[in-house]
């Protein structure tokens, strides 16, 4: 593993959600919502991620962590949302521009669509799954969405001296 001498200008403040993706989401809200008891916070559809999700939601406050439980809209096009069951992990940036500048910088390669709005209406982007020639580090597998934290949870964090 390599060290990087310069100063990382962002930090990572804890789990924004998981996203959770099958054929049906019905299913997924028989276990998370009926037996597990999270509370369904919204509902987001987009033909351009092919995706109709159910938001839930775990924790209060600035410690709430979302769980997404997802399904395709046309299971025959991409994004396959239910191709992995545990299709995301989303991770609070306090600074995501930086981020963003700084890790392309060191070679992360980032899924295609730039930080734009994400379901939650925070500006998120993905670093993508597998990294390439000109990016070589990915997630390995998994995606990740970066997700800008709002004031109020970099300030909770902060209270945690995190």
């Amino acid at each position: 593993m390599t060290q990087h001498s310069a100063v990382r200008p962002f930090r990572v403040l804890g789990i924004q959600q998981i996203a959770i993706g099958g054929p049906d989401k019905t299913r997924l809200r028989q276990l998370w919502v009926d037996m597990l008891g999270l509370e369904v916070t919204g509902n987001f559809v987009s033909e351009r991620e092919n995706v109709d999700e159910d938001i839930t939601a775990i924790g209060q406050g600035p410690f709430k962590v979302e769980v997404d439980l997802m399904q395709p809209l046309d299971p025959d096009k991409k994004p396959a949302v239910q191709a992995t069951p545990l299709n995301h992990v989303g991770l609070w940036i306090d600074d995501l521009p930086k981020a963003v500048d700084w890790l392309t910088a060191h070679g992360v390669r980032f899924a295609p669509g730039g930080i734009r709005k994400g379901a939650a209406g925070f500006d998120i982007t993905f670093i993508h799954p597998k990294g390439n020639d000109a990016s070589p580090i990915g997630g390995e597998g998994v995606l990740i969405e970066l997700v800008q934290a709002p004031p109020e949870v970099i300030a909770a964090f902060a209270a945690l001296g995190s």
